[in-house]
C-alpha cells in the first residue's frame, strides 16, 4: 500500500484546512486558509480562532468548542455548518465547513479539524434571488388586487 504524504494533501486541497489544539490554538493553517481569510501562517499559527469569528458569535462558538473538548464528541459530525466569518481586512464572509475530532491512543481529544469553503458569493446570490422573488410576489399580489377592484 502506498504511503500518503498528509502534509502535501493538506497543502494541495482547495478548501481551507484549519486544525486547532484542545485549547483552541491554531496549529495547522493551509494555503487555502491564507487565501480565504487573508491571514498568513505567521499571523494565524498559535492564535485563537477569534481572528476569524465575528465577536457576536464567539461565546456560542467557545461554549460548543469547550463542550466538545470535554466530551470528545461533536454534535455536528457529518453535518455541513454554515456560519459568518471574518476576513483579515474586516469584511464579512459566509463559510460552510465540516469538523472532525482527532484523538490520542487513550481517546482523549487532541485537536479538531475544520475543512472550510467560502460561500460568500453563493450566499449573496441566493439573498438577491430571495429579494427579487419577494418583489415579484408582491407585484403579482398587487396586480391581482387591482384586477379584483
Amino acid at each position: 500500500m502506498q504511503k500518503i504524504d498528509y502534509q502535501q494533501l493538506v497543502e494541495s486541497i482547495g478548501d481551507a484546512v484549519v486544525v486547532c489544539d484542545a485549547a483552541g490554538a491554531i496549529i495547522v493553517w493551509n494555503d487555502a486558509a491564507v487565501r480565504m481569510f487573508g491571514f498568513t501562517r505567521e499571523d494565524a499559527l498559535g492564535k485563537s480562532l477569534d481572528i476569524i469569528i465575528p465577536e457576536r458569535q464567539r461565546q456560542r462558538h467557545w461554549d460548543g468548542y469547550n463542550k466538545s473538548m470535554v466530551t470528545g464528541e461533536t454534535r455536528y459530525g457529518n453535518d455541513v455548518l454554515r456560519v459568518p466569518a471574518l476576513h483579515r481586512d474586516g469584511r464579512n464572509l459566509s463559510i460552510a465547513f465540516t469538523v472532525a475530532m482527532l484523538y490520542d491512543e487513550a481517546r482523549n481529544v487532541t485537536a479538531i479539524v475544520a475543512v472550510i469553503r467560502d460561500e460568500t458569493q453563493r450566499w449573496s446570490e441566493e439573498r438577491q434571488m430571495r429579494v427579487r422573488l419577494a418583489q415579484l410576489e408582491a407585484r403579482i399580489k398587487e396586480e391581482a388586487t387591482s384586477a379584483q377592484q
